[in-house]
């Protein structure tokens, strides 16, 4: 199901505002909650509000000062679909995952936020029906989540793991689950959603393995 009316990447705008924020991801039909305060994303909130709507989620790649780190080449747009204030002055939105993009330059305009010219051609798939997972195993790929869970001490609602489709459920965890920037760069960037799952799968094992001190754990994602 497309977004708004985006069909083709064509119909997106070629200069976006972003917000970079490390370990935070979004994908394609994904919904992100953020908490907003900052005087410069409140700004750039007022204003994809008085206009399409539109935000980058990108992340850094450790370069560049503190106070402007380089962006990384891979983002993703989202719609704000949920939008509220509080009384202490924050916004509370929800981004709906669009389509990712490559970062092509960024432009230098008179805003507090940073705005980067936007390639969505490459990921023009994205736009498209929801994908489907070739041969997904949901059996085993529960055992290797339920290990993952287990060492981190984490939980999850089963019921919900077990019924979800499988684009959802492989999104939504990609999202949630605390793995490292880089990490979170590597299941953005992955090709299509039965590469991020594969992708999923081997970070959700090199965990496991090395929890349990197995000699045998394959290597990690460079």
């Amino acid at each position: 199901m497309t977004m708004a009316g985006y069909r083709k990447a064509k119909d997106l705008p070629g200069v976006i505002p972003v917000f970079p924020l490390d370990g935070a991801m979004l994908l394609p039909d994904g919904v992100l909650p953020l908490q907003i305060f900052e005087p410069r994303y409140l700004n750039m909130i007022d204003d994809a509000m008085a206009g399409d709507r539109l935000i980058g989620m990108i992340q850094t790649n450790g370069h560049g000062d503190r106070a402007r780190p380089v962006l990384a080449q891979v983002g993703c747009v989202g719609r704000i679909t949920s939008y509220s204030e509080t009384g202490d002055g924050r916004y509370l939105i929800a981004l709906t995952g669009v389509c990712r993009f490559r970062l092509l330059t960024e432009v230098d305009a008179p805003k507090p936020y940073r705005q980067v010219e936007a390639d969505f051609a490459p990921f023009e798939v994205d736009l498209h029906d929801p994908a489907t997972v070739a041969d997904f195993d949901r059996v085993a790929f529960v055992a290797v989540l339920r290990r993952y869970l287990d060492h981190r001490q984490l939980g999850v609602e089963w019921e919900a793991v077990e019924a979800a489709p499988a684009a959802a459920l492989i999104n939504s965890l990609c999202m949630a689950l605390p793995f490292a920037p880089q990490e979170k760069q590597a299941l953005l960037e992955a090709d299509d959603l039965d590469a991020r799952r594969g992708v999923l799968t081997t970070l959700l094992e090199i965990d496991s393995a090395s929890s349990a001190g197995d000699d045998d754990a394959p290597p990690p994602l460079q």
